[in-house]
């Protein structure tokens, strides 16, 4: 009789721990299509505004890094919250609103069911394969967070121009180690970036480290931050040869003096970090591999799952009540 009580007293407790991890296809019962609408609208989507793409895979950086994959990002500034849209950290994010697209197609399908940190977490999975890079089997069933994390962004997201052992150190805090860091700055072969971000390497003198051919196109993009003309033209794309392509030209770049921020170009400069940057650089297959594995980890920083949280309505606002 102890035996039989033991082991429905361990069923049932497996039971809830079942219900309270994150797993693949968590929605297969709740809300069986899911993750079809999220590809289905990142598509779209995608045909209708290619930057989205990399919208999504920002948005799960940002989120992430900070305390916990949890949607806090996409809250916006109301009576009780700071947006952490408002940080210097998130200069330059955008499609924000394409997020709420989303989200309608998944309230329209089921709703209340499918959080907004799952959103997230999906659709930086499928914008990645829109941008040639690889699939990556994500879990879900994270919940939404009820706060906004303002007060933290700057201890968590590392800003362009830090020490490379403080962008490693924020990375490990998190679980990714050395190999993991560079082949997740391999993200910055997509998109672009402002020129406040760059302009201290090209003015008054030219960064020495600055391939002189790369600065001065450079320099054509961003004229002097006095320069009047400096806000008609703002940004410089992260890779001339396949901006839009997620694969190591990131790297190749790297190794020929091409890095765009100061902080990329750091990753060769350190002897922990530059022979991946090399081994990235010589083998595509290998950068999505290492790339797949840390995003992996990212999306699975310190989730809100169980009961804690909710499953927001409108992804910009806490539920009412």
């Amino acid at each position: 009789m102890n035996n039989l009580v033991f082991l429905l007293f361990s069923f049932l407790l497996l039971l809830h721990s079942g219900a309270s991890e994150l797993r693949l296809n968590y929605y297969s019962e709740s809300c069986p299509r899911a993750e079809d609408i999220v590809k289905e609208e990142v598509k779209k989507l995608y045909n209708e505004h290619g930057n989205t793409a990399v919208s999504w895979l920002r948005n799960l950086f940002h989120d992430c890094m900070v305390k916990s994959c949890d949607a806090s990002l996409l809250l916006e500034t109301s009576k009780e919250i700071i947006s952490e849209k408002t940080s210097p950290r998130s200069s330059g994010m955008r499609n924000f609103k394409y997020v709420n697209t989303i989200k309608k197609a998944l309230e329209d399908e089921c709703p209340t069911t499918v959080s907004c940190a799952d959103i997230v977490a999906l659709s930086a999975r499928d914008g990645v394969v829109m941008l040639g890079g690889p699939f990556i089997s994500m879990k879900t069933g994270r919940r939404d967070s009820k706060e906004s994390h303002i007060a933290e962004v700057e201890d968590f997201i590392p800003n362009h121009n830090d020490s490379m052992s403080l962008v490693l150190s924020r990375f490990q805090s998190i679980g990714i180690d050395v190999e993991g860091v560079v082949a997740l700055m391999g993200a910055h072969s997509v998109g672009r970036t402002h020129c406040n971000n760059l302009v201290h390497r090209l003015y008054p003198e030219i960064d020495p480290t600055l391939d002189p051919g790369y600065a001065e196109y450079l320099r054509r993009r961003c004229p002097p931050p006095s320069d009047s003309i400096h806000k008609a033209i703002e940004y410089a794309r992260n890779d001339r040869e396949t901006p839009m392509v997620l694969d190591n030209m990131y790297h190749k770049n790297l190794l020929n003096h091409k890095g765009l921020l100061q902080v990329d170009q750091q990753l060769v400069l350190d002897p922990t970090a530059a022979p991946f940057v090399e081994k990235m650089a010589s083998d595509n297959a290998y950068f999505h591999e290492q790339f797949s594995k840390a995003l992996l980890l990212m999306s699975e920083n310190n989730p809100i799952i169980g009961d804690d949280g909710e499953v927001r309505k409108d992804c910009r606002f806490v539920n009412e009540g």
